[in-house]
C-alpha cells in the first residue's frame, strides 16, 4: 500500500502546480472548447452567399427572373449591380466579389436560341472549391419557361481556369507559415531572457521599453522576408505558381503581415511565464488562423460570426494581398482596406504589449 500512497501524493503534486499555472489549466479547457466550436459550428462546407455582383444590360422580366432564381439559389449574395462586364472584371481584379454575373443586351433572344449562352457567370477561379460550386449552377433553370430551361450559362473561370490547387494554397501557405515562425521567434523572446536571467541586465541599460521592442522586432522582419522569397520562389519552381502582381507591393505586404504577427508574439511573451506556455498560447491562436482566415475553407461559405472573428486575423487580410498580387495583378493601392487593417492590428498589439511589459518591470 506504501506504492499506492506515494503515487497519490505524486499526484496530488501535479494537480496542485496545474491548478497554480493558470495559462497551462486555460489551455487544457480552452483547446477543446475551442476546436468543438470551430468544427462544430465555424466551420460549414455548405457554401453560400459567394459575394457576387450584376450587369443586367438586358433589364427585362426574364433577367430580373432569371437574377431571382440565382438569388434563390442561396449560393449567389448579390451586393451591387455595375453597368458593363468589365467593371465585372475589375471588381473580380480587386478581390470584392468572387462571381461577376453578366446578362447581355440580346438575353431574351439568347434563351430560345440553343447554341448561344444566354447569360455568363465571371468567377474567381483562384479558389477551385467556388469554382466547382458555381459550375453547378449552370445546370439551374433559368426561367419558368419550360422552353427556355435548358439553355446554358457559361462559365468563365478567372485567374485559375485549370482549376489546380496549388495556385490556391501557396499564397495562403505564405500567411500560414510567417504566422507560426513569426509568432513563435517573438513570443519566447522576453519569457527566455527573464528565464536566462538577462532582463535584469536589460533594465539597467539605458535602453527604453520601445527600443526594446524594436530592437526585438526588426531582425525577425528581415528573416520574415527572407521565408516570403524563399516560398515564393519553390512555389514558382516547383508548382509553378505565378507572381503576376509588383514583387514589391508582395515585400511591403508581407512587411505589414510579419510586424502584425511580431508584435502578437511580443503580447503573447509578456503574458507567458515560461517559453512552453508561450509555445501552448502560439499554437492556441494558429488553430483559428488556419481554419477562419480563408485558406482552408472558402470565407464567403462561413457564417456571419466566424466571419466577424475571421477579420480579427491578420492571416486573412494577409491571404485577400498575397491572392490579389500573386494571381489577380492587383496593386496594393487597390487593396488599401487590408494593409490599414494589418497595421492598426501591429500598432495596437505592440502598444498592448509596451504597456503590459512595462507593468511587469514595475
Amino acid at each position: 500500500m506504501s506504492w499506492l500512497i506515494r503515487l497519490l501524493a505524486v499526484m496530488r503534486k501535479e494537480f496542485r502546480q496545474l491548478r497554480r499555472d493558470r495559462i497551462t489549466f486555460a489551455m487544457i479547457v480552452g483547446i477543446p472548447i475551442g476546436q468543438i466550436l470551430l468544427f462544430g459550428y465555424a466551420i460549414n462546407f455548405d457554401v453560400r452567399n459567394i459575394e457576387a455582383a450584376v450587369a443586367n444590360q438586358a433589364n427585362t422580366h426574364l433577367s430580373r427572373d432569371f437574377i431571382d432564381r440565382l438569388q434563390q439559389s442561396q449560393v449567389v449574395r448579390i451586393s451591387n449591380y455595375v453597368a458593363t462586364p468589365e467593371q465585372l472584371e475589375e471588381q473580380l481584379r480587386r478581390g470584392r466579389i468572387s462571381i461577376g454575373i453578366h446578362i447581355p443586351v440580346d438575353f431574351d433572344r439568347r434563351l430560345q436560341d440553343p447554341a448561344r449562352a444566354a447569360a455568363h457567370l465571371l468567377v474567381d477561379g483562384a479558389d477551385p472549391t467556388i469554382l466547382g460550386i458555381v459550375n453547378r449552377l449552370s445546370s439551374m433553370p433559368m426561367t419558368s419557361d419550360s422552353a427556355a430551361q435548358t439553355r446554358a450559362i457559361e462559365i468563365r473561370p478567372y485567374y485559375n481556369p485549370e482549376g489546380r490547387t496549388a495556385v490556391n494554397v501557396v499564397p495562403g501557405l505564405i500567411g500560414i507559415i510567417l504566422t507560426l515562425t513569426m509568432m513563435l521567434f517573438t513570443a519566447v523572446a522576453i519569457v527566455r531572457e527573464r528565464e536566462q536571467g538577462n532582463l535584469e541586465l536589460l533594465i539597467n541599460t539605458p535602453v527604453s521599453t520601445a527600443e526594446l521592442m524594436t530592437g526585438k522586432l526588426i531582425p525577425y522582419i528581415l528573416i520574415g522576408l527572407l521565408q516570403l522569397g524563399l516560398i515564393v520562389g519553390i512555389g514558382k519552381l516547383l508548382f509553378d505558381v505565378p507572381v503576376r502582381g509588383s514583387l514589391v507591393d508582395l515585400y511591403l505586404a508581407a512587411a505589414a503581415f510579419i510586424a502584425a504577427n511580431l508584435a502578437l508574439g511580443l503580447f503573447v511573451s509578456t503574458v507567458a511565464k515560461t517559453q512552453f506556455q508561450a509555445m501552448q498560447v502560439t499554437f492556441f491562436i494558429l488553430l483559428p488562423t488556419i481554419l477562419l482566415s480563408g485558406f482552408v475553407f472558402p470565407f464567403d461559405g462561413m457564417p456571419r460570426v466566424a466571419q466577424w472573428l475571421g477579420e480579427l486575423l491578420p492571416n486573412t487580410h494577409f491571404i485577400r494581398l498575397t491572392r490579389g498580387i500573386m494571381l489577380r495583378d492587383a496593386t496594393l493601392m487597390e487593396l488599401y482596406p487590408e494593409v490599414l487593417a494589418l497595421l492598426l492590428f501591429a500598432v495596437i498589439a505592440m502598444t498592448a504589449a509596451m504597456l503590459r511589459f512595462s507593468r511587469r518591470l514595475d
